[in-house]
């Protein structure tokens, strides 16, 4: 029988997992079967341009791993049993359950309201395409001078303040950050920002807590009132909840533990990526949510679930770290700056057109690579211990 190798979620860290598995593992041993509620491949960190309008390039999973031995199953993951080894499913013609040998999870993490009331009922995200769809409907109903405010100032709402203002120079944009207008960047840079919001038009209220959000607008935790006719909510992420459900130790982010090799901690035939994994990175820091996490923890974990399976002691260290932070401003400006190990802004940056095309230049290859799992061929290993075997030295 061949190793059932489960991979929840295709967003960046489990799209590269499966692809990366089916380069390292020989088909005739290893079944490889990625689960996902979408049939494409979703750029997550474009979002913000399809909420302004723009069309993206559709990338459907069933293309993306043809001709690579990944079995692409449509549903909705709706538990995990880490005792048992199984997962329930659901789509459009009822229930089911997969058993795996092997799980990776990597069902990521949806926009985080953090408590504050009339987040859900009344403000828009635009953390996956159902929700940025939404507010591109929304962005589309609105008249010359209409109101509408990002609350969060990291780089998703600068990304997508600067790209509202720029597409929609009509509007009366503003934006709400809780600390200093991207005061984790070097002075440069913060500079420079500051002068593409001035250029864009868009009002900075820095240092502001919003306490609660409300169909006109919202209401800062000192009492005051920002009009607005559409409220966009970008302040952070909060992991799927289905990890913390199961027996798997988990942060109390809800995150799943995980070692070096993005193994859990408590059930080591589990390995977690991405946004629901917490990870430790340079200077014992955890890793940021992130496409620049998801990815090298993918490699870490397919190459260490190979390395285990096919016998050998060693196999490579993913380099678990930071280089930059790419920060698009609009589609003619941009911010790269470079950062440290652990991510702490370094005096070097890259500022207007150049960062702008560096950052798409980034964008257009992760989605690249995810296109092209199977590119470049490699020596696929064969499984050496039997299932029996290799899951009792799990065990």
């Amino acid at each position: 029988m061949r190793h059932r190798i489960v991979v929840l979620g295709a967003g960046y860290a489990g799209a590269t997992a499966a692809g990366r598995l089916a380069k390292r593992l020989h088909r005739d041993d290893a079944e490889i079967i990625i689960v996902n509620a979408d049939a494409d491949f979703v750029e997550r960190v474009r979002m913000h341009q399809l909420a302004t309008g723009q069309d993206l390039r559709r990338r459907p999973l069933a293309e993306i791993y043809a001709g690579t031995g990944v079995e692409v199953r449509l549903a909705r993951v709706t538990a995990v049993d880490a005792d048992r080894r199984t997962v329930a499913l659901a789509d459009d013609h009822g229930t089911d359950e997969i058993a795996y040998d092997t799980l990776v999870y990597a069902l990521g993490s949806a926009t985080a309201d953090h408590g504050v009331p009339g987040v859900a009922e009344h403000a828009y995200d635009i953390a996956g395409r159902p929700s940025a769809l939404r507010l591109r409907d929304r962005l589309a109903q609105l008249a010359p001078g209409a109101t509408v405010l990002v609350v969060g100032g990291g780089l998703t709402g600068l990304e997508a303040v600067t790209e509202i203002a720029e597409t929609r120079p009509d509007l009366d944009v503003t934006l709400a950050a809780r600390d200093g207008l991207g005061d984790w960047l070097n002075d440069k840079a913060q500079q420079h920002l500051r002068g593409v919001c001035d250029r864009l038009g868009v009002t900075v209220h820095e240092h502001t807590d919003i306490a609660r959000v409300a169909p006109t607008g919202a209401v800062t935790r000192d009492g005051r009132e920002i009009p607005a006719q559409v409220v966009v909510w970008t302040t952070g992420f909060a992991v799927h909840p289905i990890a913390a459900a199961t027996t798997l130790a988990v942060a109390d982010t809800g995150q799943i533990i995980v070692d070096a090799t993005m193994r859990s901690v408590s059930h080591p035939e589990v390995y977690a990526v991405g946004d629901a994994a917490i990870a430790e990175g340079p200077g014992g820091k955890p890793l940021r949510m992130s496409c620049a996490s998801g990815v090298p923890m993918a490699w870490q974990a397919a190459d260490a679930i190979a390395a285990r399976l096919t016998g050998r002691e060693k196999f490579p260290k993913a380099p678990l770290r930071y280089f930059n932070q790419c920060i698009s401003l609009g589609r003619r400006d941009g911010i790269i700056q470079y950062v440290t190990a652990d991510d702490r802004a370094k005096p070097s940056l890259l500022t207007g057109k150049l960062a702008a095309r560096y950052k798409e230049f980034v964008c257009a290859g992760a989605a690249w690579g995810i296109s092209h799992p199977i590119l470049y061929p490699v020596r696929r290993h064969r499984i050496t211990a039997t299932r029996t075997e290799t899951l009792a030295a799990a065990s």
